[in-house]
């Protein structure tokens, strides 16, 4: 395998074949121009991407890392609100894009060479994950040698700045694969024998019908966001290589992956751990459920601003590993409920009510409550059954503390461009604070050159 750390962007660009992106020449050329403007500035400038158009996003992307200039990663459709909230962390020198808010006066903290992806879990609060060329490259590298292929066909449908799709496009890149950013729609025109597409569990239910077309592609990742039951068990009888994986912002993406063979076979989980990585349960007994602890090449160096590198990840994720070393996740420690003394994971309940067929989406979590501590509250869109009726279904699925004692109707599920749900949002329309208003879906992604100058 290549030792890609020790490769620099804009190299790699060079390196790359002209049909390995569509527009090839239309970035390369964009990237020079993006080089030749970073070179006006006597120290490497702090930058804002906040780019729309593919090309325009990675032509940035690459300058900006080829010259080791601080970047924040930046989501165009960001509110006025959040755009204030980044601007005052950012404190960026120069903003490609655009931005709602006026530019911040204040002297930035980042340092050269960071690369810094938002994250917002689902709290909605946004935050950055402080990465580096190296760091992501550990990743593309661990990708490499657990799926034991050199050139990574990319096929991606996910927004470039959220890591899930940040990642698709630098496997393609670095390896000398083709990247291919499709919509929904452009999907079923589209070739996948050799390519591997990433998904969360929103778009492939909304891909379901085009099972035929998923079911060519080399593998299907799915990961973002719990994946239901029902989901998977439809994905594995339309024969769709699909691989669960675990993974998140501050790893640069999976560090564990269910392989597509083994999922068709009927495994379940999110497979072993990548070859970059390691996943500890705190427990004694790693047979035993409990947080997950990573350490990894890909990790990143902190949040920003950040002042030493972590070397571990205590994570919020709870789970445990299976007798063929598989990594299951249950769920969320700060989303678990406690009951009457009981603990409830939401994605359990979740799964057991879409399996009704009673709802077209559902999310649960748990409000205070005087007797019980905390109680099941589900909030679900599209009911056509009571709570009468959902509950009587419920009954041979779920032991009766897990059954939810509050039942809620709102029009849309609070979600972001992954499919998390915002669960500071859900709280409030559950306490009464708010009413969430009917929204459409947001949409799912839609001469040799001379040598860069570089500050070292």
């Amino acid at each position: 395998m290549t030792q890609l750390r020790l490769m620099t962007p804009f190299t790699a660009l060079q390196n790359c074949h002209a049909d390995w992106f569509i527009g090839h020449a239309e970035l390369l050329a964009l990237t020079q121009q993006r080089l030749a403007e970073l070179s006006q500035f006597k120290s490497p400038p702090n930058i804002c991407l906040a780019e729309t158009e593919p090309i325009a996003f990675l032509a940035g992307l690459i300058a900006a890392c080829e010259l080791g200039c601080p970047l924040f990663l930046c989501n165009p459709n960001w509110a006025v609100a959040e755009w204030q909230q980044v601007v005052e962390l950012a404190c960026p020198d120069l903003v490609w894009g655009k931005s709602p808010v006026p530019q911040s006066q204040h002297k930035s903290q980042a340092q050269p060479g960071w690369i810094m992806i938002p994250t917002g879990g689902s709290s909605g609060q946004i935050r950055f994950a402080v990465h580096t060329w190296q760091t992501l490259m550990a990743a593309v590298e661990g990708f490499q040698a657990y799926f034991q292929v050199e050139q990574i066909h990319s096929c991606c449908l996910l927004p470039l700045y959220h890591v899930s799709g940040l990642m698709q496009a630098l496997r393609s890149l670095t390896t000398g694969g083709n990247l291919a950013l499709l919509s929904i729609q452009q999907l079923t025109q589209f070739e996948p024998a050799q390519y591997f597409l990433s998904l969360v569990p929103t778009q492939l239910q909304r891909l379901m019908p085009a099972a035929e077309q998923l079911s060519r592609f080399r593998t299907v990742f799915l990961g973002g966001a719990p994946a239901w039951p029902e989901l998977l068990n439809q994905a594995r009888a339309q024969k769709i290589p699909l691989a669960p994986t675990y993974g998140m912002t501050e790893t640069a993406a999976q560090v564990a992956t269910l392989k597509p063979a083994d999922f068709l076979q009927g495994q379940t989980g999110c497979g072993q751990v990548l070859p970059h990585a390691q996943i500890k349960i705190s427990q004694l007994d790693a047979a035993e459920t409990g947080a997950l602890i990573v350490r990894s090449k890909s990790l990143m160096l902190g949040y920003f601003p950040v002042l030493e590198r972590l070397n571990k990840l205590q994570t919020d994720d709870l789970g445990y590993f299976d007798q063929r070393n598989s990594l299951h996740i249950v769920g969320r420690s700060s989303q678990k409920i406690i009951t009457g003394g009981e603990n409830v994971f939401p994605t359990e309940v979740e799964a057991a009510i879409r399996a009704t067929g009673l709802v077209g989406d559902v999310a649960v979590l748990g409000m205070p409550d005087q007797t019980w501590g905390e109680v099941v509250v589900a909030v679900c869109v599209n009911s056509s059954a009571s709570p009468a009726v959902l509950k009587t279904a419920l009954k041979p699925c779920l032991s009766a503390y897990k059954l939810p004692k509050r039942w809620l109707s709102i029009d849309q599920i609070p979600r972001n461009a992954q499919g998390k749900v915002n669960l500071a949002q859900l709280r409030q329309f559950a306490s009464g604070q708010t009413h969430i208003p009917p929204q459409p879906p947001k949409p799912l992604a839609d001469a040799e050159p001379e040598r860069p100058l570089s500050w070292q």
